[in-house]
């Protein structure tokens, strides 16, 4: 007899059922198939901790005698293992033994025929010998050996377990793409202001010697210097200009940008409102619209990025100030390649309601842009923030809406409730932030105490990125 038992871990299958000693015979087999997909490999190596280069390092495994990115060898031991406990011979199964040989790497897109069978039972222990053989899509032997079981002795069927689902966001990989953005445009002549904070200053040179930008440090120098020497950064080759406190260094930042001395600002240990208010108080630096705050964040469980805005400026906007703050990040946006963003007008509640004022404003901004006084992205509103982000809750609530589910910007009523929202992405979901002010001649990166050093750095390359815009562009 040489029954096989076929599987492919149907998820829909609820049950899982086994196949006691006493019914099994030599020559019995099962078997399941399965294509190697990059997540595999993240996946495995999260849960092992095995982080070979060959396995995640693109460039190294280019290199090596492989040729490219292979999957971990025991990625197929835990397919036997798989097959082993869920289908033969199932729930029950004790693994006593198992040796393995590799033949070959499995690449990502190779698809696996893994493929146990009885061929050994010792009554007295109850165990099997099963012979275990990995096949790639080619019919080529990858993996093969041998397997020591002690099956189960009682028939089992029992209500199928599912595993914990696994979303997988590499923090790093993100930021190091992010910044690779602005990998061929040369650095922008910046002035950091006031870094006098062991962060903020470290977050400047981290940006500098990424060639994001050309750091020009605006800040008492004896203070700067104390601070640099204590948290061991070197300043070597850095423009320094030395003024008495916060309030000279961001007024003369600003005069600089306002003389085109400088393309950028970034916003060091000093109070927001003391930079923003220099800056609004340089004429040349007036667009003619209102000066708004978007935080840009990658988010573990959105597909794409998302741009948060107003958070961190404008506290109670006006209909009028939201429209600017709405243009202001439908220019963001596409100025990182978003060619039509679109764009949530955030509310409670998805109805225009006159008891809920954001409603109605939210309303007013989606029939301005209706009529072209905002431009370039496509509107929305109200919508609560669940289907805003979620195309399944905009089905149920019967939203039929382009924007719905697939917002690439989201406008929050006010800065209150924009900025909690920002903040729940960052601490409790685990989203990468970074930030910039638009609305002036130049972009600001503008950052919080809290922010950690690869936060800095990626909303200096914002302002990178904005800066050469307005090269070409009017701001």
């Amino acid at each position: 007899m040489n029954d096989i038992t076929e599987t492919t871990n149907d998820p829909n299958n609820e049950w899982l059922e086994n196949y006691p000693y006493e019914n099994i015979v030599l020559g019995q087999a099962a078997r399941m198939v399965r294509t190697l997909a990059l997540a595999d490999i993240q996946a495995f190596a999260a849960v092992s901790g095995d982080i070979n280069p060959a396995h995640l390092n693109p460039e190294y495994a280019n290199a090596t005698l492989f040729h490219g990115v292979i999957g971990h060898g025991m990625w197929g031991g835990a397919l036997i293992s798989s097959l082993l406990g869920t289908v033969f011979p199932g729930p029950g199964t004790i693994y006593l033994e198992q040796n393995l040989h590799f033949s070959r790497p499995v690449r990502v897109g190779d698809t696996l025929n893994v493929t146990v069978t009885c061929t050994a039972k010792n009554d007295e222990k109850k165990t099997l010998d099963l012979d275990c053989l990995l096949v790639n899509q080619k019919g080529e032997r990858v993996l093969y050996g041998i397997a020591r079981v002690m099956a189960p002795t009682e028939k089992l069927r029992m209500p199928r377990v599912h595993a914990p689902h696994i979303s997988l966001f590499d923090p790093e990989q993100r930021h190091a793409n992010l910044l690779a953005m602005g990998a061929n445009l040369e650095p922008v002549r910046c002035g950091v202001v006031h870094p006098c904070d062991a962060d903020s200053l470290q977050g400047a040179m981290d940006a500098h010697r990424a060639g994001l930008i050309h750091a020009v440090l605006i800040a008492p120098e004896k203070k700067l210097r104390a601070v640099a020497a204590e948290a061991s950064i070197d300043l070597t080759g850095i423009d320094v200009i030395d003024v008495e406190h916060s309030h000279a260094a961001a007024e003369l930042a600003a005069q600089m940008a306002a003389d085109k001395k400088l393309e950028a600002l970034m916003k060091g240990s000093l109070h927001t409102d003391e930079l923003i208010h220099a800056v609004v108080s340089q004429k040349g630096l007036r667009t003619g619209r209102r000066m708004s705050h978007v935080f840009r964040f990658e988010a573990p469980m959105y597909p794409k990025p998302l741009y948060i805005t107003d958070a961190a400026l404008n506290i109670a906007p006006t209909l009028a100030e939201k429209a600017d703050i709405v243009q202001n990040a439908i220019l963001f946006a596409q100025i990182m390649g978003v060619a039509t963003p679109k764009v949530a007008i955030l509310s409670a509640v998805e109805t225009v309601n006159p008891s809920i004022p954001s409603t109605i404003d939210a309303a007013a901004l989606c029939k301005m842009a209706d009529r072209g006084q905002i431009k370039g992205g496509l509107l929305d509103g109200p919508l609560a923030f669940d289907n805003a982000v979620s195309t399944h809750a905009a089905e149920i609530k019967h939203i039929a809406s382009a924007v719905a589910g697939q917002a690439d910007i989201l406008v929050a009523p006010d800065l209150e409730s924009g900025n909690m929202m920002a903040k729940q992405l960052e601490y409790l979901a685990g989203a990468c932030g970074s930030g910039v002010v638009l609305g002036a001649r130049v972009p600001i990166a503008l950052t919080s105490r809290a922010d950690s050093a690869s936060t800095r750095s990626a909303s200096a390359l914002l302002a990178k990125l904005i800066a050469h815009h307005n090269r070409t562009h009017s701001a």
